[in-house]
């Protein structure tokens, strides 16, 4: 069960002490983000209600509303209709520009990484898939890494044979197919390309969301010395995860 946050008795002083230049929403944006902060309502919390919060500020309904509204829209809430709001989990950050290990990225965080393997097996790629490009039979995985029990990304991945010849016998519960690839085959150069999607049925299943949920796709290419390695599908849900990545040179 969800706690509930608990609208403090203080919480309309709180709100009387933010600068008055501001307008009334802006005000309750900050106040819930300063409760957040505090950790006075923490991440899955369901925060106070739309009529709590306008009996306790004595503010119109529009103005909790267009402050609630902000705040799901900029990530910091979540609302699910007829249950409530919720404060939203912080989300995982991956590398857009470099090509990293995930368990290397969560362990980092400080956090758990745990995968379940779903299959790991050799087929002829289908006329649709990017794996085509290889010719012949390839490998082909499908994994879902977890952080900390939660799962942030679906790892679909077609293998060539020819610059990875044990990929099927390899425990990925153990390693990940990138560290493996990354030691017997290093990488030369990689492929990103970025999409907002929604997942398909079966991947939502495995990654434990709504089928109208979101989610970043990175379409991965990587080769090395001795050509094209892998072409990868990275699923990762949106409410969970984020990208980041920096480019150009320091200033001198």
């Amino acid at each position: 069960m969800v706690a509930m946050a608990v609208v403090d008795a203080d919480l309309a002083a709180l709100y009387g002490e933010l600068g008055s230049e501001f307008a009334a929403y802006e005000r309750v944006k900050q106040l819930i983000m300063a409760q957040i902060k505090a950790r006075r309502w923490n991440a899955g919390e369901q925060i106070p209600s739309e009529n709590q919060l306008v009996a306790a500020l004595g503010l119109s309904r529009m103005t909790i509303n267009r402050a609630l509204r902000d705040l799901t829209a900029d990530g910091a809430l979540t609302r699910v209709m007829g249950v409530g709001t919720f404060v939203a989990a912080s989300k995982a950050t991956s590398a857009l520009f470099e090509v990293r290990n995930i368990a290397d990225e969560i362990t980092g965080r400080g956090h758990r990484h745990s995968t379940e393997v779903v299959f790991v097996r050799s087929e002829a790629p289908g006329e649709a898939d990017l794996a085509n490009t290889m010719g012949g039979t390839v490998f082909h995985s499908l994994l879902v890494h977890f952080e900390d029990g939660v799962p942030i990304q679906l790892e679909d991945r077609w293998v060539n044979p020819a610059q990875a010849p044990d990929y099927l016998a390899q425990d990925f519960t153990a390693v990940t197919p990138n560290a493996y690839l990354s030691a017997v085959a290093p990488l030369l150069r990689g492929e990103h390309v970025v999409e907002a999607v929604r997942a398909a049925d079966d991947e939502c299943a495995l990654l434990g969301i709504e089928a109208d949920e979101p989610c970043l796709l990175i379409r991965r290419r990587t080769w090395s010395s001795g050509g094209l390695v892998s072409v990868a599908r990275l699923v990762h849900p949106g409410a969970r995860n984020r990208l980041e990545g920096s480019f150009g040179s320091e200033p001198s």
